[in-house]
């Protein structure tokens, strides 16, 4: 077997290792039912803040700790913990992302992603606000 042979054999083994750990590692989409059922893993879990619940944010206490509750897209609510600090407009957010996995009761996020509403969501209730000022 030729030389060249030999490296292009090495680095494709090389790609599909690297392939493989990415996609090991990315974590999935899910809802907290799943997370709960594989606590070894990370998901991704689409929700919404639950504003009913309390949000507590104490830096003077703990600047590392946040915690709130959060409903995920199939209506089921947990407690979230996050070792971090509050997001700037976290109370505006339309929908969180949570990346992390559960812990008894709660979801211990790693990431705390945030949509927030966009202010031109409607371009054509902006148009009839700009002719109504121009």
């Amino acid at each position: 077997m030729k030389k060249t042979h030999i490296v292009a054999i090495i680095l494709i083994a090389v790609g599909i290792g690297a392939i493989l750990s990415t996609v090991s590692s990315s974590g999935t989409y899910s809802d907290f039912s799943v997370a709960a059922k594989n606590k070894d893993m990370d998901y991704h879990v689409n929700g919404k803040l639950d504003k009913a619940k309390d949000i507590h944010y104490n830096p003077e206490e703990n600047a590392n700790l946040f915690t709130f509750y959060m409903i995920d897209k199939k209506g089921v609510e947990r407690k979230v913990l996050y070792n971090g600090s509050k997001p700037q407009d976290f109370e505006k957010s339309d929908e969180i992302v949570l990346v992390g996995h559960c812990t008894g009761k709660d979801f211990m996020a790693k990431t705390i992603l945030l949509k927030c509403p966009s202010k031109y969501s409607n371009p054509n209730e902006d148009m009839k606000e700009f002719k109504a000022k121009g």
